[in-house]
């Protein structure tokens, strides 16, 4: 062992007359850990609620949406042009509109989606989300027998309608009767539950066949067509590539132009929240700083003797430069170990619960990426090693003549 590094870890270990400055060491040693386990577990917050709003976003709705001026008259043909497209997975069309839903217990206003039953699976996940029924139940078995619709398993509760029940959906689209336009109304029966995990969707949508949309809308074609690309990522590349291959009559909207206020201000808050524990950091680091000075007075006769014995104000330095690293070394690995177990038990378990509807999801996941880890371990050493550069240079600037005169 290096003789300086013999050194450091006596002054940091033995017993010293003056316990102040061990506590202020220890002091600065807890402060580390503090302020990187704080770190760690808040990048993995933010991390895993940036990536838990993102694949319940992406899995409830599409990654590319396709407008047509002119009309989708036929949407399969549009359907197929879009498989074509290098980087799509899968295309649907989908018809949109607001309904007054009511039940014998309750009622609420909803978002209906009409959809293909055979091609909604190849666009989002209502298919592996249904909790009762399937998504094929919603064309009617027989000509007299009522239309179905999917609704979300929250929104089932709040009507105290289930699998089987029949409610009715009153559209704002009216038909035109000798007492003026009136509303549309249609009895549907309840063909199955979902629940995709977005607050959105499961309080707030119905799922129906695009027969059925056309008669509550009035319509006779699709709004639109969802795309689901293969890599998520690429879907802003993807829509441009439509546009550029299909002409401008065709209009796309990507996934990221959706949400991305949402995402700017996750990340953001990311950002806000890493600087202001990293001030915890910089605290532990002045901490430091002043263990460091105090230790620098209090052994000026042993720095002025090791100075007369031969050693170089390298050496000095590195004594010094070394303990403050122990600490700072020491401090950054327990808090980064504590801050990663801490954020897996409480993403394992989801002990953290909030309110569904302010934040879309029921619990705080948590998501330690191993660049984030990597970053904050490297930052808080990297400060703890400046802190010890001056104390370390004031220490091997000393005059061992001054230091011993009045010994």
């Amino acid at each position: 062992m290096p003789f300086e590094l013999q050194i450091a870890l006596r002054y940091l270990l033995a017993k010293r007359r003056q316990v102040f400055i061990s506590v202020i060491s220890l002091v600065s040693t807890v402060g580390v850990t503090v302020g990187v386990m704080a770190l760690v577990i808040a990048l993995a917050l933010m991390t895993g609620l940036q990536g838990e709003l993102r694949d319940r976003i992406l899995g409830s709705s599409a990654h590319v949406y396709v407008w047509k001026p002119s009309g989708l008259v036929d949407y399969r043909a549009e359907v197929e042009k879009m498989k074509a497209i290098p980087g799509v997975q899968g295309a649907a069309p989908a018809l949109l509109g607001k309904a007054l839903v009511t039940s014998d217990k309750g009622e609420s206003f909803i978002t209906v989606k009409g959809i293909d039953p055979a091609l909604e699976g190849d666009v989002t996940d209502l298919r592996r989300s249904m909790t009762a029924g399937a998504v094929e139940d919603l064309r009617p078995a027989t000509e007299d027998a009522f239309a179905g619709i999917l609704i979300g398993k929250d929104l089932s509760g709040t009507l105290s309608a289930f699998p089987g029940d029949v409610i009715t959906l009153v559209t704002p689209e009216g038909s035109l009767s000798p007492m003026g336009l009136m509303p549309r109304q249609r009895r549907v029966q309840i063909a199955g539950t979902f629940q995709l995990g977005l607050f959105e969707f499961d309080h707030a949508y119905g799922f129906v066949d695009l027969e059925t949309a056309y008669r509550l809308t009035g319509q006779d074609r699709p709004d639109h067509l969802e795309i689901r690309v293969t890599d998520i990522y690429s879907a802003p590349a993807v829509a441009d590539d439509i546009q550029e291959r299909l002409g401008t009559d065709y209009i796309t909207q990507d996934w990221t132009d959706m949400n991305q206020s949402l995402y700017s201000a996750l990340w953001l808050e990311k950002i806000a929240m890493g600087i202001g524990i990293g001030l915890i950091v910089m605290v532990a680091a002045l901490n430091i700083v002043a263990s460091l000075v105090l230790l620098v007075m209090e052994k000026t006769r042993d720095i002025a003797i090791l100075k007369t014995m031969g050693a170089s104000a390298r050496s000095v330095m590195l004594i010094f430069l070394m303990q403050g690293m122990i600490i700072g070394v020491v401090g950054t690995l327990v808090g980064a170990s504590l801050g990663a177990l801490i954020a897996n038990v409480l993403d394992r378990y989801r002990l953290i619960s909030i309110p569904s509807d302010v934040y879309q999801v029921t619990y705080l996941p948590f998501k330690l990426l191993p660049w984030d880890l990597f970053t904050v371990v490297a930052g808080a050493v990297v400060v703890c090693f400046l802190a010890t550069l001056y104390p370390s240079r004031q220490a091997a600037r000393l005059d061992p003549a001054q230091a011993l005169r009045y010994e």
